[in-house]
């Protein structure tokens, strides 16, 4: 133990190494602020947004609640607010937040026009991802461990003292205990902050300890990778230029590639397409006969077939039922559009299974509740509301009946979906895998490099204990 302490105090007293641990604690820290500051902003906006819908819904009950009100202005006019909260955790790694809509009002009319017309991502806003501990984790405290440990061996060689390391007690396990010791070290500097924010969040301590263990496995990973590189370069300068290029590789251009060619070989459409789909069909619906609309809206809802037939020129039954067509239309292309975002997303997390860095993300964005799974999950609870909707006004709109204002104070309720933060068990064991497999490997090449060096410095003129090189 007083080896180990003693290897934390050597670390801490190179100023470039503190330097870095304080920098990369800093950035973490601001990013956990950031992160919050982003969940409580998006919680406020739903607090506000919630106050004028509540104001907008009295106002629609004082104008059409009337004792013969008409069932169809009122479902026209009347808008049905849903939301998704950030989790908890959703701080820490804000995935889709920034670019998915949060919060959305929706009505009887078609669904689908509603549902994707707000689907209005920035691509080049949403290429470098947001500020937040996760991106902190993934690409900036690999550089830390870049700075701690290319020069591992080969300063120690370039110094002259390598072989004098190596003659002394305990230098067996003198690599695995430098490791050790800058390993915590980033690690503490990226877990205290986290820490900090989990206590201000009251987040579930299982998604907590999660997320650190994500954290302490990538970090395993690339201090394996760091050690590796550091037993087999002869100069510090080597090590540095070969951890920045695993770091390039690793964390922008291996997840890039594979991105692009996930998304060449499953093909998906644009959520602006199919709500564009559905109003072309919509609006066309106006210039057919009303028996054609009627004809396909009761292929699935039979029951409505005997009320009474739609005579004049408009009918709202009419006009509802031609929304539901629009929507019934599109709906294949919906579903082959949400199979091709979930296989994208099945076939990135099998690609994080050989690049620790995409895994890393998968878990994080999973743990949180902030993945493509999340958003799809609080569409799946939109739909379930419009269904609701649609089926508290067919009644009154097709049978005739007069809506009041106590029939106002019974409108369906938005119930938000439960957040659904887990573990992706597949990525986690993967990432351990990898972790485990590099820390051995180096540790194994590491103590090569102890039994290896003092032969290859025994020989006459090399190093500062041999011989001098004339007589």
């Amino acid at each position: 133990m007083s080896l180990f302490l003693a290897e934390l105090k050597l670390t801490l007293r190179s100023r470039i190494a503190a330097a870095a641990l304080f920098l990369l604690f800093l950035l973490a820290a601001l990013a956990v602020w950031s992160g919050i500051s982003l969940s409580d902003r998006q919680n406020a906006a739903i607090e506000r947004v919630q106050a004028a819908h509540a104001q907008d819904l009295a106002a629609v009950a004082r104008v059409y609640g009337q004792p013969d009100g008409d069932a169809g202005y009122g479902a026209y006019y009347t808008f049905y607010l849903t939301w998704d909260r950030p989790s908890p955790l959703a701080f820490a790694a804000i995935g889709q937040r920034d670019i998915q809509p949060f919060t959305l009002r929706v009505r009887t009319l078609g669904l689908h026009s509603q549902l994707y017309e707000s689907e209005n991502i920035n691509a080049e806003l949403a290429l470098p991802g947001p500020f937040d501990w996760a991106f902190v984790l993934i690409y900036l405290a690999p550089l830390a461990v870049l700075v701690l440990l290319h020069d591992l061996v080969a300063g120690e060689r370039e110094a002259g003292r390598l072989r004098l390391l190596l003659s002394l007690p305990g230098a067996r396990g003198l690599w695995a205990r430098r490791l050790g010791a800058r390993y915590l070290l980033v690690l503490a500097a990226l877990a205290l902050p986290l820490v900090l924010g989990l206590m201000l969040t009251q987040a579930p301590l299982t998604l907590g300890a999660g997320s650190l263990l994500v954290a302490a496995l990538y970090l395993a990973f690339w201090s394996g990778l760091g050690l590796l590189v550091a037993a087999l370069v002869r100069s510090s300068g080597g090590g540095a230029a070969t951890l920045l290029g695993c770091w390039i590789v690793l964390t922008l251009v291996a997840p890039t590639l594979a991105t692009s060619a996930i998304n060449s070989a499953i093909p998906a459409a644009r959520g602006t397409d199919l709500s564009l789909a559905q109003r072309e069909i919509v609006h066309a619906a106006w210039d057919k006969p009303k028996e054609e609309t009627f004809d396909a809206f009761f292929v699935n809802h039979p029951e409505w077939r005997d009320t009474p037939p739609v005579t004049g020129r408009f009918h709202w039954k009419w006009y509802y039922a031609f929304h539901q067509v629009g929507d019934e239309a599109v709906a294949p292309q919906v579903a082959e559009y949400r199979a091709s975002l979930a296989a994208r997303e099945r076939w990135t997390e099998r690609v994080g299974w050989l690049l620790p860095t995409v895994s890393t993300q998968v878990l994080l964005h999973r743990l949180a509740d902030t993945d493509l799974q999340a958003h799809l999950a609080y569409q799946d609870s939109i739909a379930a509301l419009h269904r609701r909707i649609r089926y508290f006004y067919y009644p009154y709109v097709f049978e005739e009946r007069p809506f009041t204002a106590a029939d106002f104070e019974r409108l369906p309720d938005y119930q938000p979906r439960p957040s659904g933060g887990s573990l992706a068990w597949g990525s986690l064991i993967a990432l351990g895998l990898a972790a485990l497999a590099l820390l051995a490997l180096s540790l194994r090449r590491a103590h090569r490099v102890e039994m290896v060096q003092p032969t290859a410095t025994s020989r006459p003129g090399r190093g500062f204990l041999s011989k001098p090189a004339f007589t």
